[in-house]
């Protein structure tokens, strides 16, 4: 039998090597009913699916939500977790899968959306800051106006751009770690990303004039 867990705290203390072998022996301890083992992976994870799920609903209480549900889903079929690929790479499919489907059914309701609620802090991600940051005369305007154009036009994205928009430029995943999650390939996730920042470009109107 397995030693049980101290702490969840222990995963972030080790290397990544001796990280990813304790997250195979917490997977193997939770896959036999060890809701503390279960409760460490969700520590390690919490934070990046929360992201995750905030990013595509725009809404705090939503998100909520969606994470819990996601870890709920994921305790729920982890027996059936084969670990052909990594504990992270299965748990944000399924958080995806949990987000995209919430979309689907709140596009038949009628849903106020809030501007204010959708946080993408602009002056921290460099990637979408660049979309208004080159040529612009309005750069010095401030970030105030530039973060509530950008969260309007980050609306205005598809789900499915809004998706890779979330999980590259703001979440930093590689391309393809994002097409390992969504089982697309990697050409798909870099025209979807391309096509999305192009999007915004003219979303975002005379802020790139």
């Amino acid at each position: 039998m397995e030693a049980p867990v101290d702490s969840v705290a222990l995963v972030h203390s080790l290397s990544k090597t001796e990280e990813a072998e304790e997250l195979r022996r917490l997977v193997r301890q939770a896959q036999a009913g060890n809701l503390k083992a279960y409760d460490a992976l969700v520590c390690k994870h919490q934070e990046q699916i929360y992201g995750l799920c905030y990013h595509m609903s725009s809404n705090h209480d939503d998100a909520n939500d969606l994470a819990q549900d996601s870890f709920v889903k994921a305790w729920q079929a982890l027996r059936g977790f084969k670990a052909d690929s990594s504990f992270y790479t299965w748990i944000y499919r399924i958080a995806v899968n949990t987000c995209l489907n919430h979309l689907k059914s709140r596009r038949n309701r009628s849903v106020h959306i809030s501007l204010n609620d959708l946080e993408i802090q602009a002056e921290n991600d460099p990637a979408l800051v660049e979309l208004v940051s080159y040529r612009t005369p309005r750069r010095d305007a401030g970030l105030g106006e530039l973060q509530q154009r950008l969260n309007e036009a980050f609306l205005k994205l598809s789900e499915e751009h809004r998706l890779v928009v979330t999980l590259h430029d703001i979440q930093g995943i590689p391309h393809d770690q994002i097409a390992s999650l969504l089982k697309i390939n990697v050409g798909t996730v870099r025209s979807r990303l391309f096509y999305a920042r192009q999007q915004l470009q003219v979303f975002l109107g005379d802020f790139v004039d």
